[in-house]
């Protein structure tokens, strides 16, 4: 389904990307690259991916410091989650048009709220699969990656 991340490595190398690290093997791509608006960052990734593998994953891109700044508000703290609970980041790649009447609760998943480009959400894992990202879809649409708060604490500390 994805492409394997040594791969991926060399493409973002290649594109001009410097200290590039893969994190776990979902996709997410650590690297440093000169001050530039996300967007053109994001431009520059998809370029390289259609030239280096002949294909484009959907790039959304965050700095690190954003990240960590995100991870210090503590976004699940003014929420009472069940046990078990897998706390979700989705990050927009543009802000989300127009109102959304939030939570929105479906087989003990939950989308809590919107703040700026990033939807945080909660579901408890049942035989139902992944029902928050069915919610999630409906509500914001496709230009969307969701990693759990875990990942994001790996991805902000690379």
């Amino acid at each position: 389904m994805n492409c394997k991340m040594p791969e991926l490595k060399r493409c973002f190398e290649a594109a001009g990307f410097t200290d590039v690290k893969t994190i776990l093997s979902s996709g997410n791509v650590a690297f440093s690259a000169q001050p530039a608006i996300v967007p053109v960052l994001e431009q520059k990734a998809e370029a390289a991916m259609q030239q280096h593998l002949h294909r484009v994953f959907q790039t959304i891109v965050r700095p690190s410091d954003f990240l960590q700044s995100l991870l210090e508000s503590d976004p699940f703290a003014e929420f009472a989650l069940p046990a078990g609970a897998k706390r979700i980041v989705t990050f927009l790649r543009r802000p989300h048009e127009g109102s959304v009447q939030l939570p929105i609760e479906r087989d003990q998943a939950s989308i809590l709220k919107l703040q700026g480009t990033e939807v945080f959400s909660a579901y408890v894992p049942s035989d139902k699969g992944p029902v928050f990202m069915t919610l999630l879809e409906r509500t914001f649409g496709a230009e969307v990656t969701t990693r759990t708060l875990d990942t994001v604490r790996k991805c902000s500390a690379a």
